[in-house]
């Protein structure tokens, strides 16, 4: 077989198809974990470090002096957004549990076996257990339909 054909069978397969609608769900569930982390977690953490915005924390590494992150990046001078990557690890570690929890219930849902296929049955006369095949019932005689 060619490559061409190989990658038409894998791609008709469904794989990639299903590649696919997994990256474009992971890149919005991306956008709702940052803003529920931005705009619904940070604000009150802040309001109780003392009215601190986390996306405003930097570090100048530059020698002048800014009173926001949007003047020194406008300036160009060399930064580290720590407060960016607080929000961002607080990002990641929603994320990550969210999929653990997932991964972990997928995971209990496929450990749980089949029920068996029942091999007795109970008689209507005597209401003993009986094997499933029987047409007789070995305890109280009785014909079994």
């Amino acid at each position: 077989m060619s490559f061409i054909s190989d990658f038409k069978a894998f791609a008709i397969k469904g794989n990639m198809i299903d590649l696919a609608v997994g990256v474009i769900i992971g890149g919005a569930f991306g956008k709702i974990v940052s803003s529920l982390v931005q705009d619904v977690i940070m604000p009150p953490i802040g309001l109780l470090l003392g009215g601190v915005n986390f996306n405003q924390l930097f570090i100048n590494l530059g020698s002048q002096s800014f009173a926001t992150l949007e003047a020194a990046e406008k300036a160009g001078v060399p930064l580290i957004k720590y407060g960016v990557f607080i929000n961002s690890v607080v990002d990641f570690t929603i994320v990550a549990l969210v999929i653990f929890i997932v991964i972990s219930q997928i995971d209990k849902l496929k450990k749980q076996p089949l029920p068996a296929d029942p091999t007795t049955k109970e008689c209507p006369h005597c209401l003993s257990t009986i094997p499933l095949k029987a047409t007789r019932c070995g305890h109280c005689t009785s014909e079994l339909k």
